[in-house]
Order: C-alpha cells, then structure tokens, then sequence
C-alpha cells in the first residue's frame, strides 16, 4: 500500500505533470493516438478469419478466398502433364551416313582388288573375300568373284542411293530391325539384278547401315520448358469459394488456406499485414503533419482542432465501413472534409480528402472508381464551401458534390461498358452520396462549434443577429454604445478587408466589444442623455474603475452568454493595456504634487494579438475621438487619425500584434474615406495639452 502511495506521489510531481501538459507531449500523444487507432481500424476490417483446420477436418463455413492467388499445386500438376506430353526432339547426324557410305565403298574396293588380282585362281579368290570386315555370307561372296566389275558397280552405287533414301529422314535405334525389314522388301522388289546380287546388296546394307537420328537432350528440355510456360496459372479469385461448408479440408486446400494468411498460427501473414498498414500509415501520417508544419502551423498551435481533425478522421473511417455494406457509393467522405474546410483550413481539408480517400479505397477493396469520385467529390466540397457563410449554401455544395460524383461514376462506368441500368443506378446513389453529406455537415456543424469552440463564418454571422440576447441588450440599455458599436464594426470591416484580415470576424468583435458598458451605462458619454455627468462627483481613481471596469464586466458577460474565445479577445484587447489619460491628468493636478502610480489608471487587458482585435482598437479610438471634430475635412480627419495611430504605437500597444507599416497606412486611408462618407457634424477635437476641455473629457468617458 505504501509503495503505491510513493508512486502517485511521484506521478503527482510537478516535474512529472509538466512533461504530460506540455505542448510537445500532449502532440506526441496525439500523434500517437492517431496511429493507435488508423492502425487498429485497418488491422481490423483488413485482418482476415483464422480458422484452425487440419487434413481431414470438416470445413465449418465456406471459407471464400480474401484475394487473388495462384493454386500452385493444381498449376504445377498442369505443367508436369504438359510437359511429359511434349515430344522429344530428336536431331540427324550426317556424319553417320558418311561413316556407312565409306564401310560400303572399301568393302567394293575389297572385292574389286581381289577380282582384279591375276595372281590368284577363283578358289583362292573366293577364300579371300572371305577376310572383308562386313562378314557377308561365304554363299554370297562366292558367286560375286564371278561377277562382272561394271554389274558391281552399278550395285554399289545402287546401294549407295538406298541407304542414303532410308537415312534421309533420320533413323532412330528402335526403328533398326524394322527398317531392315523395309530395306530386304525395298532391293527384293527391284528388277535391274539378279537374286544373287540383290542378297549381296541386302547383306551389305544391313551390315553397314546404322542409326543416325538420336535425341536431342537441350532441345528436348527446351521443349519441355515451354510446354510448361504455355500452361496458363490455375487462379483462384477473391471472394471464390476455396472449401465449402462440411467439405474436407485436402492438403492443397491446406496449402491455399495458408497462403492466404487464413490458418491460425501463420505469423508470417500477420506479420506482413501489419508492416505493410505501419508503413502506409506511417508516412500518410509523416505527410499531413510535415504539410501542416510547412503550410498550416496554426493548426499545430491548436489542440481541440487537432483532436478534431482526427476524430472527423476516424469517424469517416468507421462510417465508410459501415455504410459500404449497403452501397459503396454513398460512402459520404466529402462530409467530413466539408467539415473541415468550415472548421478548420480548406487547404488542408483537401490535403485530408486525399488521404481519406486513399484509406477509404483500401478498406473497399482498391476500387478505382470510388478513388475518384471520392477524390473529386471531396475537392468539389471544399472548393464550393469556402466562401458559405449561411447553412443553405452548405446544401448546394451537397448539390455540386453529388452531381460531380455522378458525373465521375459515369464517365468510369461508359469507359467500362457497364449497362445503361446499372450506370443510372450508381449515379444516383453517387448524387444522394452529395446530398448525404450536406445532411450531415450542416447537422453535425454546431455540434462541432459547440464542443471544440470553432468559430465559423457562419455561426460569426448568426452573432451578428440584432436578435441575439446581449445585442439586444446593449441596444435597449446602452443605445448610444450600440450605435458607436455599429459605426465601429462599419470602420473595422473595411479596413480588414482592405488588409486581407478576416473583415466578418472585425465587424462581429465590434458589435461586442463594449458589452461591458452596459452595467453602467450612464457613465460612459455617448449613453449620458443629459449635461449632468456623474464623473465630476466622484474620485479620478474610481471614475478609472468604472471606465476600465467595462472589459470585466464585458468578459464576465461574454462567458455567461457562451460567446466563442475569438470574440471575447475583442472585448480584452480593444483597449490593450492604455492610459486613462484625462483621469490620470485630473488625478496628478488634484495630488498637489504628490506622485500618482500611472498603473492604476490603465486598462488591465491584453494588448492586440491579431490585425482584427489591433484594427478595432483604432476603430474604437478613432470614432470615439472622431465626435470632437466640427467641420471636420479630409485633411482635418487624415491627421487627426494619424495621430491616434501614433498614440498607439508610441504607447506599445502594437507589439504584440502583426500589423505592418504599410498596413496601418491603409487602415488610416480606409478610415478617412468610410469617415467622409459617414460623418457629419461633429464637436472640435482638443489638443492634449487642453486637457481641460469638454471635447478630452468626452473621449476619455467614451471609452
């Protein structure tokens, strides 16, 4: 028990909470989360069932296969019959007749040199021929001594021509003796010779005729090989049935089963799956956080909109499962990534959309078609959407999204050939896939507001109702705040326009920017309908309390009416932290000399940190001060608003915001010309040094 008090102790630790609350930790774990669960999700809808099954064993289910595979043992039983059925190839060898041709002509020259020989009587004669190396039958070469030379001639060489007919096309060793017999039948069956000569003839020629067509053992191997080759895969496809329910599992179902990664145990199939998911989530997931870093590092800066970046993520994945199952075709990807581009940056919904898609097409089996038309679909979305800043227009994005999915299906399926009934059916399905998706971004989007605190155009523009509860009060409790308020948001819209800032957002801050006054109205000038002003009654120090006191009491407001973050920032830094300068004056000539703490008579607020929030402070400044001014000229009104910029600046309230110099002289420009065309009438401005005057006093309560 007391070790694990020691251990939340240490967990506790300021150290340790620090490592877990730091910004960098708390992207690490999201980051983490975000593999976690893209990985998961893909292990799970792609990790096939394992069954575990043996030779002999009863299939429990069909057991369909979970992609294309080769059935190598029917295809190698294929190949092997091919390749015994091919024929040997068998080659002639020339040499051979040569070889027969040269044992004919020296067993002639034999005989001839014997009957040419003077020296020798015929029985010596007849014993001689005896010796040739053909052992021709002694009956035979008997009567050949007697025979004529030219009769001998014309037999040898007769003989020459049939054995050069029976070897022409090639004589194999098994087919010897049957080619002898052709051989006897062929010379008995001539006429040119007598009996004896032609037994003379058939004992020459099967004593010296040989095989000469032999097998030809790379050729035939060769031969053997591409008789194989054309022997076509035995595929099995996916989703074909590779064992039936109640049918016994053989050895090569065995081996299928196995190398389609279905046999429990088989961790060379799991293994590869889950590398191959790392590495595609891996680097989809290195690219959207190395886009983001480069082109959005707001986001970055942002933890509710990363969290909502990847649970609109996940939320599609599991919805894409889901709603495949009825058709893959409505599967509403353009919703999430509509989402996105009114939520958080458009540009990096696209980006988004192009992932989605990829993960999308993976979990539905890689269809091409549904690649692009969510792809399209997706980018139809976003750039249609930007610029929505009602709920309506969100339904024609749907529009346009469901009529370029449609018109993307088509134009896959006419390639394909697909029927005229089956292309309009999946159109529509792609159409209402747009619809769907209007449905459910502009559902689901106050939710989305609510929960992370989003500020969108559209809910920026639902603020600016005159209905909302707190702009209802300010018109009925402080009318000439709200009036000031209009005239500023008129100021700040333009010139934020004009310097590329988000000029709805300018505007909406202003309507809310001094809510504040309406705890005490009658304090600040422009509410005071009578000369009596309460201010001259009480202490500088406590007219600074109530002056200052409006941006509390505006913020205490704003978090009791739910007003978004970017809204309350206009209500702490339109006045920053700048002097109360007409109290604090009043206070130093009623101190006798004494030292007064100029803190005490500035405004505790934050100073700008956005052109928006920095715009509205001279906004505010400049129409406040602007009443002092009669006959007020173009000339008059440029310098005059050059100098409140300079107070500004000169008093360090620009620091921490992102306006240039060149910025500024156009807000000062826009200022002078929505002014002129604004403003009439107006009190002289003093300067400062007449601190006394009505005009300073009237500012100063102003603000």
């Amino acid at each position: 028990m007391g070790r694990i008090k020691s251990f939340f102790k240490w967990l506790m630790n300021d150290s340790i909470l620090r490592i877990f609350t730091s910004k960098r930790a708390v992207h690490v774990l999201l980051a983490l989360f975000f593999f976690a669960s893209v990985f998961s999700f893909l292990v799970l809808v792609l990790m096939p069932q394992k069954h575990n099954l043996e030779v002999g064993n009863a299939a429990p289910i069909d057991i369909l296969a979970t992609r294309d595979i080769v059935d190598t043992r029917e295809t190698e039983q294929l190949k092997q019959k091919a390749a015994s059925e091919s024929e040997s190839v068998f080659k002639v060898d020339p040499m051979v007749l040569t070889a027969v041709n040269k044992d004919i002509e020296n067993f002639f020259e034999f005989i001839n040199s014997v009957i040419k020989d003077e020296g020798l009587d015929l029985p010596a004669k007849k014993e001689v021929v005896m010796l040739n190396k053909l052992n021709i039958p002694s009956h035979i070469l008997a009567l050949t001594v007697q025979s004529p030379l030219d009769e001998l001639k014309y037999l040898e060489n007769f003989i020459y021509e049939t054995v050069a007919l029976f070897l022409r096309d090639g004589l194999k060793t098994q087919d010897l003796q049957v080619e002898k017999n052709n051989i006897r039948e062929y010379i008995s069956e001539f006429e040119g010779f007598s009996d004896m000569h032609k037994e003379l003839a058939i004992s020459v020629v099967n004593a010296t005729i040989r095989p000469n067509n032999f097998l030809d053992i790379i050729s035939s191997e060769q031969k053997r090989i591409e008789a194989k080759n054309e022997v076509e895969d035995i595929l099995i496809r996916e989703g074909d049935t590779v064992v039936k329910e109640g049918e016994l599992i053989s050895a090569n179902d065995l081996v299928i089963l196995s190398e389609l990664g279905l046999l429990e145990g088989d961790k060379t199939a799991d293994f590869m799956l889950y590398f191959g998911i790392l590495l595609i989530v891996l680097v989809m997931q290195l690219l959207l956080v190395s886009y983001m870093r480069i082109f959005n590092k707001g986001v970055l800066k942002k933890i509710g909109q990363l969290l909502l970046l990847i649970i609109l993520f996940l939320i599609t994945l599991f919805m894409a499962r889901a709603i495949s199952g009825i058709s893959i075709y409505l599967v509403p990807i353009a919703a999430s990534v509509m989402l996105i581009a009114l939520l958080v940056d458009a540009r990096l919904a696209l980006v988004i959309n192009l992932c989605i898609t990829i993960l999308v097409g993976i979990v539905t089996d890689i269809n091409v078609s549904i690649i692009f038309m969510t792809l399209l679909g997706g980018t139809a979305g976003v750039l249609s959407i930007i610029n929505a800043d009602q709920r309506g227009k969100i339904f024609i994005s749907g529009l346009i999204v469901g009529v370029v999915q449609s018109i993307t299906i088509i134009g896959f399926e006419l390639i394909n050939m697909t029927s005229v009934y089956d292309i309009l059916t999946i159109a529509l399905f792609a159409f209402l896939n747009g619809v769907f998706c209007s449905v459910l971004t502009v559902g689901s989007l106050p939710l989305w507001e609510s929960v992370f605190g989003i500020l969108t155009q559209i809910k920026l523009l639902e603020l600016s109702s005159q209905n909302h509860p707190l702009l209802k009060k300010l018109m009925i409790e402080a009318p000439g705040t709200y009036h000031h308020s209009i005239i500023v948001g008129n100021l700040s819209e333009a010139a934020a326009n004009a310097v590329g800032a988000n000029a709805l957002l300018a505007r909406v801050g202003s309507f809310y920017h001094d809510i504040g006054k309406t705890s005490r109205p009658y304090f600040f000038k422009e509410n005071q309908l009578t000369k009596e002003n309460p201010h001259e009654k009480i202490s500088p120090s406590l007219s600074t309390l109530i002056i200052t006191g409006h941006v509390k009491d505006g913020m205490e407001m704003a978090k009791k009416y739910k007003l978004p973050v970017e809204i309350q920032d206009f209500i702490i830094q339109h006045h920053g932290t700048t002097l109360v300068y007409y109290f604090y004056h009043r206070a130093k000539e009623m101190a006798n000399g004494e030292e007064i703490d100029e803190q005490s008579f500035r405004y505790w607020g934050v100073k700008p940190q956005t052109k928006e929030t920095a715009i509205v402070m001279f906004a505010d400044s400049v129409e406040a001060a602007i009443r002092s001014l009669s006959s007020p000229t173009e000339e008059k009104i440029e310098k005059f608003i050059t100098k409140i910029i300079k107070d500004k600046l000169d008093d360090g309230q620009m620091e921490e915001c992102n306006l240039t110099l060149k910025e500024l002289e156009i807000i000062k420009k826009i200022f002078v010309k929505t002014i002129m065309g604004t403003f009439h009438e107006r009190i002289e401005y003093p300067d400062n040094k007449k601190i006394e005057s009505k005009g300073r006093k009237s500012l100063e309560l102003s603000s």
